[in-house]
């Protein structure tokens, strides 16, 4: 990372000028980052006391809960700071450092998000193989295998992003460090390797997003074959909710990421990256606790055990 002595800190993009709104964006801010707190900590807290979630679904949602906690942390703390501090710098050092967590977190959900879809389609498609393919040592191996092409991910796209000369200021437009707008402040004879990592990139995602529509595809060919009426709609409670949480993240992420720059403004592209940045994390656990009988049975039996543990 050659540019530490030209640039030493970039500016970020302020959500709003006067004191009042940018007060408010801290009160949102925060309520957003509690629930999401909460609600992945109660999930967090639920599937691992509670037996009757040591399944591989709940096993695969336990990471994604991790993972949309550490999303979250890596992006909101520094915003509503900024907000209430009245400043928008960040350090050059401190922006690499939130590019990679970032990458890696919002990668390796990706990459889970797919690990799960295959899991639902074994569970309803091949049922009397799921012990077999879904044993323990095999979700170990496909989670650890997200986490891993996560972070792979995030080492290669930063250093290659911090590795290309910026002369074009320093103002990232943007409420955190996103490598889009990153390379808008790259020299014109970088684009060779900035587009090397974009067709890669474009490569996977595009890899990942066919094997979940031909996954859910084939999941709703064969839920639709069921029988009777309440194993349709059991099957639906499963899918549903980890279809509505890939629609939100993979279409809001890829539409920020792959976006042609006719159409990108400073509030669409802020716009966009609170859907698939904050808003995923916070409604996430919402989500899935709705639809989830066995998930809303572990939460109320937490919460009953509470007052219980203090007495």
């Amino acid at each position: 990372m050659t540019n530490g002595s030209s640039i030493t800190q970039f500016l970020l993009l302020a959500f709003a000028e006067k004191w009042e709104l940018r007060l408010l964006h801290f009160w949102l801010f925060l309520g957003i980052y509690l629930a999401a707190l909460l609600g992945n900590g109660l999930i967090i807290t639920s599937v691992t006391c509670d037996h009757h979630l040591h399944n591989p679904m709940y096993f695969f949602l336990l990471n994604l809960s991790i993972i949309d906690l550490g999303c979250i942390s890596t992006t909101v703390p520094k915003s509503m700071a900024n907000s209430l501090w009245d400043t928008t710098v960040i350090s050059y050092y401190r922006c690499a450092a939130q590019v990679f967590w970032f990458l890696f977190f919002v990668s390796s959900e990706y990459y889970l998000l797919t690990v799960m879809a295959y899991d639902r389609y074994v569970a309803i498609c091949r049922p009397l193989h799921y012990g077999t393919l879904m044993d323990s040592q095999a979700c170990v191996k496909m989670a650890a295998a997200a986490w891993g092409g996560g972070f792979l991910n995030a080492v290669l796209h930063t250093a290659n992003t911090f590795s290309i000369p910026f002369c074009q200021g320093n103002a990232v437009d943007q409420f955190f460090c996103e490598i889009p707008q990153l390379l808008k402040l790259s020299c014109s004879d970088s684009y060779a390797r900035k587009a090397g990592f974009t067709v890669v990139s474009l490569c996977v995602a595009c890899g990942c997003f066919l094997f979940l529509v031909l996954s859910y595809v084939q999941i709703f060919v064969a839920v639709l074959r069921i029988p009777s009426e309440q194993g349709r709609r059991k099957a639906f409670s499963t899918c549903l909710p980890h279809l509505a949480v890939v629609s939100l993240f993979a279409c809001s992420a890829m539409f920020a990421y792959l976006k042609p720059p006719s159409i990108s403004s400073p509030a669409l592209n802020l716009l966009v990256a609170v859907l698939y940045s904050v808003v995923p994390p916070a409604v996430n656990p919402i989500i899935y606790s709705m639809r989830s009988q066995d998930l809303q049975e572990a939460l109320k039996r937490l919460i009953r055990c509470l007052p219980l543990q203090q007495e």
